[in-house]
């Protein structure tokens, strides 16, 4: 029986670089991840990197880390991850005055600048002067999400790394925890035996971990959005508004834990942020609409879906509202105050969670080496910050 030092389940962007870091520390690994085609919210993520936007010491210090980490990460793991810095416009609706909205982001470590409509308009031409009152802008680090994943998985198993597809159903303790084997992991295709199993299954974390008996205050929305195809339309800047609804939904969507144990609830209805980002090929991400349904595997109504999103693009960034394109689905994870979730589940030895990030690209690449390095027995008193049972 092969067993592990440690397995992570879900190699989405999370798992990809923690199951990399604990190679790397030395420990054998195992990667579980249930589709051989990634269809999660590393594959539908904009790519941003928001390295400006600490607003505590905890979490400048992960942004300082996490721009650190990014300009040696390529060479490190001997791949393009089409690493860059572009202009971030966050637009202003017109009916809301933008020296308040200026105001609001005076805390952040690099305060976004105040600009006119004109000189909005003129960092992207492809703006409605009509549908703002002006915007904000910052420089803004941008990768490629899934490529940087990918990237993350080949240097795992260059470290020595295994990696299976298959689905997890449960955790259970072994039976010959005495010999090393604390936890067996039943999936689709057999059992995976490892001393310690982490979490990183993103949207799918809760609904793991309580099929496992396992209670812990994770939550996830439903994220839809548009891609493109590469096309000749050429958009300057990542945009999104200024007035995020997607962290204030968050907040009150977990304030009752309990309704996320039944199926079928929605706690608060859906809202929409329209931005934009164009990648390196030409292709576009457009969206999101953030919908909160306590079920995973819940239906959305699709067209209706799309054309909500378009309408709104269509409002500020007129010419991508009609481009051709296709609409996407995922679940996105997320804890109730914004700070992932990280180490170990009180009352469950050799069971960790790393998952809950609402700004994940950014400060997972540091965060993830953290852990690795806690937990071969370095003290890190960031990580005791991100305790589950915080």
């Amino acid at each position: 029986m092969k067993t592990y030092d440690w397995i992570a389940i879900g190699a989405g962007f999370t798992g990809a670089a923690l199951a990399y870091e604990l190679a790397k520390t030395g420990f054998s690994v195992l990667l579980l991840e249930q589709c051989a085609t990634s269809r999660n919210a590393t594959r539908y993520s904009y790519g941003g990197l928001a390295f400006w936007s600490g607003t505590t010491p905890l979490t400048r210090q992960l942004c300082n880390e996490g721009m650190a980490r990014y300009q040696v990460l390529s060479q490190e793991l001997d791949a393009d991850i089409e690493f860059r810095e572009l202009d971030l416009l966050l637009t202003i609706a017109t009916d809301i005055d933008p020296e308040v909205v200026a105001a609001s982001y005076a805390h952040f470590a690099i305060p976004p600048k105040l600009l006119s409509v004109d000189e909005a308009w003129e960092m992207e031409p492809l703006l409605n002067r009509k549908a703002i009152a002006g915007a904000l802008t910052v420089k803004h680090g941008h990768i490629n999400p899934e490529k940087t994943a990918q990237a993350y998985i080949q240097a795992f198993l260059r470290a020595g790394g295994k990696i299976e597809i298959t689905q997890v159903q449960n955790l259970t303790p072994s039976p010959q925890a005495d010999r090393g084997v604390g936890i067996a992991i039943k999936t689709t295709t057999g059992n995976y035996y490892a001393a310690n199993v982490v979490v990183c299954a993103g949207g799918l974390s809760r609904q793991l971990l309580k099929a496992s008996g396992i209670p812990v205050r994770l939550y996830f929305t439903h994220a839809e959005m548009i891609e493109t195809p590469p096309v000749e339309v050429q958009l300057r800047t990542l945009v999104m508004p200024a007035n995020l609804k997607r962290f204030q939904l968050e907040a009150e969507s977990s304030v009752v834990d309990e309704l996320w144990n039944e199926p079928g609830n929605e706690p608060i209805a859906p809202i929409l942020d329209a931005g934009a980002i164009q990648f390196q090929d030409g292709s576009l991400r457009l969206g999101q609409i953030s919908r909160v349904l306590t079920d995973p595997n819940a239906k959305v109504d699709s067209q209706a879906s799309e054309s909500w999103l378009r309408q709104s693009i269509g409002e500020v960034l007129p010419a991508l509202a009609k481009l051709p394109g296709r609409w996407h689905h995922c679940l996105v994870a997320f804890s109730s105050d914004r700070l992932p979730l990280i180490g170990s589940i009180p009352e469950f030895q050799g069971i960790y969670v790393f998952s809950g990030f609402s700004n994940p690209l950014v400060i997972v690449p540091p965060l993830a080496q953290r852990f690795a390095h806690w937990v071969s027995g370095q003290e890190d008193e960031v990580i005791t910050q991100l305790y589950p049972a915080r």
